[in-house]
């Protein structure tokens, strides 16, 4: 058990120091949230509607529409339409009294607790919950960045980056090449290129029989591995190909405006190239000193609070947290222990053991289901399995499209819970 004093053991005194209910000020106490997401949202709502309007919660958000990363896929593989991945903030803003501010979060003041957002404002904070998503290493693939998007789209943000692959599969010539250039881990949604590479299949079967696809994978493993090679070759046998940069060597670099990747001294030439950079935690995080050597922020398991500043919470993709997988469901599960441990913190709230949960889905060929998930339990060290569970390979069809089917469920489900 983590206890107070052990919290702030270390801590610089003053403005790092826990603030007490009874020490907070005149007015309510105030909670600001940055991050619209899976975690964000969820925070910003569990704390207004369980503390019974104790606490003023700010939201901020720089999209009006939030487009779900998670599900994304069915997008590309022409199962959903984009508008099914949306959402916006008007529940959370009428329904549950919270301020949604549509602005970049810049910079955190841990000192003064005050976020500066692009537009010059500065919101003070009694409690801050980070939920800033994930961000690119630099030079992770050598000859791309941001400025080359609109060529090698990433498609790892939803929006307008899912909507341009989107259309370039579409648009590929026949017999033609897509080539993913796969993240190393610890990257957001473990089983997400593969679902991806197993849609992008789907649509190419159907429109582009002769098209090839090819993988290019620093890891030696992948999450779900063997579910997804049985069913490459059993829905799309001669499509794909997967190459280990083991095998491979490294790629030396990528040439968007010709559609080249140069790799172990041979040139592939690509009519689409997904590349899926190595991440790290949203960049605010990195501003306010509260990662680690390797990019993400620490945090206490039971509470999702950071190891670097007591009065700071960080969720989702972005925290360093354990055995939990980077998801929607796990930041949605994190998210209820940072606000029941906020609450707690701000007013007299009860405060109960931490536990998490998550489940990933992946969708291998229309109504072929699979997943894979576990429950989890919090130690000094860490969030830490003790339970999971997996699809299993020769599954007969029918429970293949219940896993689907329960897939859109749940989609369903947790939306409404992140959104209202």
């Amino acid at each position: 058990m983590f206890t107070r004093r052990a919290i702030l053991k270390g801590t610089v005194a003053g403005a790092a120091a826990l603030a007490a209910p009874a020490v907070l000020g005149q007015g309510k106490a105030r909670v600001v949230v940055v991050g619209g997401g899976a975690g964000g949202a969820t925070a910003a709502r569990y704390v207004a509607k369980d503390s019974g309007g104790a606490i003023e919660v700010t939201l901020v958000e720089p999209s009006a529409t939030y487009y779900t990363c998670f599900f994304s896929n069915l997008y590309l593989g022409g199962f959903w339409k984009l508008g099914d991945l949306a959402h916006n903030y008007r529940k959370l803003a009428t329904d549950y009294g919270i301020n949604v501010v549509q602005d970049w979060a810049e910079a955190i003041d841990r000192d003064a607790r005050r976020v500066r957002l692009a537009s010059g404002t500065a919101l003070p904070y009694d409690r801050l919950i980070l939920s800033p998503g994930i961000d690119f290493v630099e030079d992770s693939v050598p000859g791309w960045n941001l400025n080359v998007q609109g060529l090698m789209p990433h498609a790892y943000k939803a929006g307008t980056q899912t909507m341009l692959l989107h259309d370039q599969i579409r648009a590929m010539r026949e017999g033609g090449v897509f080539v993913m250039i796969a993240p190393p881990n610890p990257y957001r949604c473990p089983p997400g290129p593969y679902e991806r590479v197993s849609m992008v299949a789907h649509v190419l079967k159907r429109r582009n029989p002769k098209a090839k696809i090819l993988i290019l994978d620093p890891k030696e493993k992948f999450s779900k591995q063997a579910l997804f090679e049985e069913g490459w070759q059993k829905h799309y046998p001669g499509m794909i190909e997967r190459l280990t940069l083991d095998f491979t060597g490294p790629i030396e670099e990528v040439r968007p405006r010709a559609m080249e990747i140069r790799v172990g001294g041979e040139t592939i030439k690509a009519d689409v190239c997904n590349v899926i950079p190595a991440q790290k935690a949203g960049v605010i995080a990195a501003r306010a000193d509260l990662v680690n050597k390797n990019g993400w922020a620490p945090v206490v398991p039971a509470e999702m609070r950071s190891r670097k500043d007591p009065n700071i919470f960080i969720i989702g993709d972005a925290s360093a947290q354990g055995d939990m997988p980077k998801s929607g469901f796990a930041a949605n599960s994190q998210a209820k222990v940072a606000a029941m441990t906020v609450r707690a913190d701000l007013t007299d709230a009860r405060k109960f053991p931490a536990k998490y949960s998550n489940t990933c889905w992946s969708l291998i060929a229309e109504n072929d289901g699979v997943k894979v998930g576990a429950f989890y339990e919090p130690t000094e060290e860490k969030i830490a399995s003790v339970e999971s569970f997996i699809s299993q390979t020769g599954e007969p069809p029918e429970l293949r499209r219940q896993t689907y089917e329960e897939s859109i469920g749940w989609y369903r489900g947790i939306t409404a819970d992140i959104f209202g």
